[in-house]
């Protein structure tokens, strides 16, 4: 009989357990329930509706799709979007590690630079593209004014797409310092010990030992840069002035053009289309880099 309230006592206990923990997860379920399955779900609905946002959505089945199949303008956004993703990563990822590494010396004023390398991705993306319109300027900008010569920045379509990878680089490399920061402190002091032992040199431990024991770090960074960077669009807008794919289609990111397509032309069921590709996409390269950081990723530090 002992045994048996035992028991009943110890199920009770874990039903209690377990009420306690739900309890404290509603507020975010119905958080994530309102602001994220919910529009997945509307998105997706969408997609095979022609609705521009004041008549009755009519239903189009898979139109919506095979107008996009044909479309160029819409495999040209995804094609500078995939060109933006390549300049600015993994520029982003190296910069951001050399800048952990030189933060992890512990030298006077590393907290305060902390703060000021982190302000950039603080800061609203939108206001930071305006300023840096202006710093691009071909007749008063700043840079131009340092250079001494006339470059038209945001008006040539060379120019255009790696001025804003720039300025993209510049808002996330403090940000992705931070997190290859914590992954270097994790690092046991012994193991650089054992290798300065050894004779091993600052470019042999950093690329046997640091770059290796910081990979889980940097498949997070990679994995959350290539989600943020297909989905890059105030930044953009900021410094194009809204004037969607200036010049001649070279910034028509991805994200814009969803915009232009529900907002500008106002037919939501192509604009959600989009939405779900882009969706898929992210989700095949996220699989990828899982796959190729699988084999690569050591969490074991002793």
């Amino acid at each position: 009989m002992a045994a048996v309230a035992l028991r009943e006592g110890q199920k009770a206990r874990r039903r209690r357990d377990a009420a306690t923990a739900y309890t404290i997860l509603i507020p975010s379920l119905i958080g994530t329930g309102l602001f994220l399955v919910i529009p997945v779900i509307a998105v997706a609905v969408l997609s095979f509706f022609k609705w521009d946002l004041i008549s009755d959505p009519q239903f189009v089945g898979l139109a919506n799709f095979e107008y996009l199949a044909a479309n160029a303008k819409f495999w040209n956004s995804l094609w500078v979007t995939a060109k933006f993703s390549l300049m600015s990563i993994p520029l982003a990822v190296l910069l951001g590690l050399l800048l952990a590494v030189a933060l992890n010396r512990k030298l006077p004023g590393t907290a305060l630079l902390r703060v000021i390398y982190v302000l950039p991705w603080v800061c609203a993306p939108l206001a930071l593209g305006v300023v840096w319109q202006w710093l691009f300027a071909p007749s008063n900008g700043l840079i131009n004014a340092v250079l001494g010569q006339r470059i038209e920045w945001m008006s040539n379509p060379r120019l255009a797409l790696p001025a804003i990878a720039f300025v993209y680089i510049w808002t996330q490399v403090g940000y992705i310092s931070l997190f290859f920061l914590a992954g270097l402190q994790s690092i046991p002091v012994s193991v650089y010990e054992a290798a300065k032992v050894d004779g091993a040199g600052p470019v042999r431990i950093f690329t046997s030992i640091t770059m290796p024991l910081v990979m889980p770090t940097t498949f997070f960074v990679t994995v959350t840069q290539v989600i943020a960077s297909f989905q890059v669009f105030d930044l953009v807008y900021g410094l194009t002035g809204g004037a969607s794919g200036y010049p001649r289609g070279s910034t028509d990111v991805i994200a814009a053009r969803i915009y232009q397509e529900a907002f500008v032309s106002l037919n939501l069921g192509r604009a959600s289309a989009m939405a779900l590709i882009l969706f898929a996409v992210l989700v095949i390269i996220t699989v990828i880099q899982q796959r190729f950081f699988s084999k690569r990723i050591t969490y074991d530090m002793s």
